[in-house]
């Protein structure tokens, strides 16, 4: 083949291979972008398209949305905070924010010195951004990210409907603002391009530091803008105007004041005063309402007439007159008038000590008080000594009352004082029989107890009540047919008729009438026992029959008569007695061959008297049993018929038992009822 050809087909297909490439560099931007915005590591981002020009602008455009961000971060610190020193880590993430921090404070600080935003240090490209950004700080467009994008104010040139058409058209429609050309948009005042190179973001210049809000308001952002509100109000005797300031209000003048119609009212910043119009004269003074007091010098001077002068408060002034003499407690003047002399208290008519001694001194007098008594300085009384408040526990056993001049002890219940008035005894309270039946005297106190058959009530603690045993828990089994309470104890019966107490007093014996006698059975019945009763029975053999003993029936012979051979050779009288609810499956009745021999044949059936299906048969190896099928709960008689067929030697031969079942009354019992006694 012509080398030209396989060179031809190669860059055939190369060009076919790239010719499905359907991402293009715009979304391998994107794609990084949002991985960026994602904090994912820009190194190790996961391929869209096995170009490498799209990994390269994938990972350039990842890398510049993060430094983005972190430049973001330092300008923010430098503006919330004023420093950088937070900022010490050596990592590449740090280096960048810190980067941007310190070149944010640089353009602060240039502006401080009243020097141009637009300042030429040769301080690198993203530096020079920032710096210039935080000189402006409210006064151009506040770009804060470090990236390539052009800001510009509103000095765009516009046609007459206020729109940049030429600049528009440029950038063919593609920006949400404003076309720079070379297909480049920006913004408005008030925003910031978003890293799609199209749309615009609001800026917030609240926080970002850079609204002109003065102390003690808020900033509030807007779209495009933001506003200042006040934070704290102005206070009482303000009001906040348009321009966001406190006023004062005029009180006086809007009429809001309350000053009296005495007053008149002055304004003042933030309040008001009340002036009087009323003035008072000398030696009075005027209150809050405006009225006019008189003044008691008196009181208000200090000494306001000479030594030896009392005062004496008049309307507007005061007077001053000469002292008398006037004596003190526990003297008078003397005749003459002139000084002051003793009373003897202990002499006067007013029985000051109250029968107690009493003592004259200078000026006063002292009571001897009793004993028992004690005297009061203050009251210049004798007051009574409470003893049992001042020698609590050492005066009386129990308890202890004060009298006047003394005291008396006294005992709790249950104990009597004893004969030296201060110790208790103990009380036999027994002895005035306080309970029903038994008394037991205790310390203190009295226990009641009863006798058997009673308990103690649980009301007063004192009265015995009869114990009803047979309606305790366990009383429905204390009798086996029937309880009886007296008072104190208890008494069992039985049925009246087949039944008798035993010697324990508790439980029912079975009277057997057939050997006690007391049956009224025939000479030619026998008499048989059953549990409460008796059954007189008698039989009589079939026809072709002979009576063998008091029970069985023996067949006579046949002469060859086929009917007569297949009759029982034998017939046997069994009686049975069994209470009710006996246990299902309870075997009752065996039958089978006096021996056997190998090779017998045995068969057992009922052939009467089960029509109701409560016996059933079962076969054994050595004859057959029967047994009960169903529960049997009520007392009934049973003629059943018990047919036996034994094959042996080639010859059946039959045997029918007649099984007569007697079902009493299990264990009959009355229910206690204690409104029957």
């Amino acid at each position: 083949m012509d080398p030209r050809v396989v060179l031809l087909c190669s860059m055939f297909g190369l060009l076919l291979g790239q010719g499905t490439e359907q991402i293009s560099i715009e979304d391998c931007c994107k794609d990084g972008q949002k991985r960026g915005f994602d904090n994912e590591d820009c190194a190790s981002l996961p391929l869209i398209s096995e170009s490498t020009t799209c990994r390269v602008v994938q990972e350039q455009c990842c890398v510049t949305v993060l430094e983005d961000n972190m430049c973001t971060t330092g300008i923010n610190l430098a503006k919330g905070q004023g420093a950088c020193d937070s900022l010490f880590a050596n990592t590449c993430e740090i280096k960048t924010t810190k980067m941007c921090c310190d070149c944010c404070l640089l353009g602060k600080a240039i502006q401080e010195r009243g020097l141009p935003c637009d300042h030429t240090v040769a301080v690198g490209y993203q530096c020079g951004l920032v710096s210039r950004a935080c000189c402006v700080d409210g006064v151009q467009d506040n770009q804060t990210a470090p990236t390539a994008q052009a800001q510009f104010q509103n000095k765009t040139t516009t046609n007459d409907k206020g729109d940049n058409s030429v600049l528009t058209d440029q950038c063919k429609g593609k920006c949400a603002h404003l076309c720079v050309g070379n297909d480049t948009c920006a913004c408005l005042k008030g925003y910031k391009l978003k890293p799609d190179g199209k749309s615009c973001d609001d800026i917030n210049e609240c926080l970002l530091g850079s609204s002109n809000c003065r102390a003690g308001e808020r900033c509030i952002n807007t779209e495009g803008s933001f506003r200042c509100q006040r934070e704290v109000s102005c206070g009482t005797g303000y009001e906040l105007t348009d321009s966001n300031n406190c006023k004062d209000i005029d009180e006086c003048e809007t009429g809001i004041h309350n000053c009296g119609p005495k007053f008149e009212c002055q304004n003042t910043q933030g309040s008001f005063r009340c002036v009087t119009t009323v003035k008072c004269g000398t030696g009075y003074i005027q209150d809050a309402l405006g009225n006019c007091i008189d003044i008691n010098e008196c009181v208000s001077h200090t000494g306001p007439c000479h030594r030896g002068q009392i005062c004496i408060n008049t309307e507007g002034s005061f007077t001053c007159q000469r002292n008398s003499v006037n004596c003190g407690r526990g003297y008078h003047l003397n005749e003459e008038g002139t000084r002051c002399v003793d009373i003897d208290e202990c002499k006067s008519t007013e029985q000051v000590c109250a029968g107690h001694g009493c003592i004259n001194l200078v000026g006063t007098y002292r009571c001897e008080c009793q004993t028992g008594y004690m005297f009061n300085s203050i009251s210049r009384t004798c007051e009574d000594s409470n003893e049992c408040r001042h020698y609590p526990g050492r005066l009386c056993a129990h308890k202890c009352e004060n009298t006047p001049g003394s005291y008396k002890c006294s005992c709790t219940i249950g104990f009597k004082l004893a004969s030296d008035g201060r110790n208790c005894d103990d009380l036999n309270e027994c002895e005035t029989n306080p309970c029903s039946q038994e008394c037991a005297n205790v310390y203190g106190s009295y226990q009641c107890y009863c006798r058997r058959g009673y308990q103690l009530s649980d009301i007063d603690g004192i009265t015995c009540e009869d114990i009803d045993e047979c309606a305790l828990p366990t009383g429905g089994h204390i009798c086996s047919y029937r309880c009886h309470n007296t008072p104190g104890s208890f008494h069992c019966s039985c049925p009246i008729v087949g039944y008798t107490l035993a010697t324990n007093g508790r439980t029912c014996q079975d009277i057997d009438e057939c050997v006690t006698g007391t049956h009224t059975c025939s000479e030619n019945e026998s008499c048989f026992n059953i549990q409460g009763g008796f059954r007189c029975l008698s039989f009589e053999c079939p026809n072709n029959y002979r009576r063998v003993g008091e029970t069985r029936c023996e067949r006579l012979l046949c002469n060859e008569s086929v009917e007569c051979l297949a009759m029982p050779l034998r017939i046997t009288y069994y009686y049975l007695t069994f209470p009710t609810n006996i246990p299902v499956f309870t075997n009752i009745f065996r039958m089978g061959p006096s021996h056997t021999v190998p090779g017998d044949d045995i068969q057992i059936a009922i052939t009467a008297g089960n029509d109701d299906g409560f016996f059933k048969t079962e076969q054994m190896p050595t004859g057959g049993v029967m047994s009960v099928a169903k529960l049997l709960y009520k007392p009934q008689d049973f003629d059943l018929s018990l047919e036996l067929r034994l094959h042996r030697y080639g010859t059946t031969s039959t045997y029918l038992a007649k099984v007569l079942v007697f079902v009493t009354q299990e264990e009959p019992r009355v229910v206690y009822n204690p409104l029957l006694e």
